[in-house]
């Protein structure tokens, strides 16, 4: 089987390699999967240049969440070969891999296959931390990169729920597309004074909670747009700059900066909570009251056209792998 692997770490379009490896078998327990669709994501990449939170093994494959069928069962699984299921794992950019039976997630048959592939990480980042940063209907919240597929579902969850949302972009053109799906404001870094204009739209009260995943500058201008007792949820470095933080507006407006990291989350949530998500995950995006944006899709082989598409600014969507 074909499977996309690096034996160094650095630029994904310069390290990453197309190679035939043996066919996993499942172990005890264990699935293996024909996987039909996986995304590209920020931490795919990341992962790759060594800046992630797991380190890579050299020589290791790529690709973190993908859907598939079911292909072949280890003793004591009890699933049914051909199911339609979504997966996490560390080599999903590959034809065939195997994982733990418990912690594949069933998808409806009517589900296309490149939202599929994306119900794990976005969708659950998503909803995980609007539940946790608290804000209620009517209240504003922040969140920075808004354009990205992340961002874009962070809007319609924040729509349907009642909250209010501001968003940061540095394109003007997406702008009208991000406020046809629901978010209040969106302004422009390169044109906008972040905390000014945050504070004019919030009179003077400034949002309850941001999620930011730019860093540098844009990190530090965000904190500045929370108003007294607001937290700020770190989770992503898009800039790979880190966030230089004004001590004094922490201080003097009790606020919180804290990091999110879905793997640290899901070790950390308890069973309920996380059935809770799974099952508003699946039926949010089955009935498509919320849309993953999918930009392109690319065969397997064109690793480096997909990967250097998922580089490049600009984008609206997501771009998927079909094997």
């Amino acid at each position: 089987m074909r499977s996309v692997l690096f034996t160094e770490t650095g630029k994904p379009a310069e390290v990453l390699q197309l190679q035939e490896v043996p066919l996993p078998l499942p172990k005890p327990g264990e699935i293996r999967i024909r996987v039909l669709a996986s995304p590209i994501n920020p931490s795919d990449t990341m992962f790759i240049q060594n800046m992630y939170g797991i380190r890579p093994q050299l020589p290791s494959r790529a690709g973190f969440e993908g859907m598939g069928v079911i292909d072949a069962l280890g003793d004591g699984v009890n699933l049914a070969v051909g199911a339609k299921v979504s997966f996490t794992t560390i080599g999903s950019w590959s034809e065939y891999v195997v994982v733990h039976a418990g912690t594949v997630i069933p998808i409806p048959s009517h589900m296309d296959n490149e939202t599929a592939a994306q119900v794990f990480i976005n969708p659950f980042t998503a909803y995980a931390m609007v539940h946790a940063a608290g804000v209620q209907a009517g209240e504003w919240l922040m969140l920075t990169a808004a354009g990205s597929a992340f961002g874009q579902m962070v809007i319609q969850l924040c729509k349907m729920k009642g909250i209010k949302t501001i968003g940061t972009v540095r394109r003007k053109d997406a702008i009208a597309e991000l406020k046809a799906l629901g978010a209040d404001e969106i302004l422009n870094t390169e044109e906008d004074k972040l905390p000014k204009r945050v504070m004019e739209i919030t009179e003077g009260k400034g949002v309850k909670a941001v999620l930011e995943a730019v860093g540098g500058k844009t990190g530090a201008l965000a904190l500045q747009c929370l108003g007294y007792g607001g937290t700020m949820y770190v989770y992503g470095a898009l800039s790979i700059e880190p966030i230089p933080v004004n001590s004094g507006i922490l201080i003097f407006k009790s606020l919180t900066m804290k990091g999110f990291w879905l793997t640290d989350w899901m070790r950390r949530t308890d069973e309920s909570m996380r059935k809770e998500v799974q099952e508003a995950v699946i039926e949010l995006l089955a009935s498509k009251k919320i849309i993953l944006p999918v930009e392109a899709s690319y065969p397997l082989q064109d690793i480096q056209k997909a990967i250097t598409h998922a580089d490049s600014a600009g984008r609206t969507g997501k771009i998927i792998l079909t094997m």
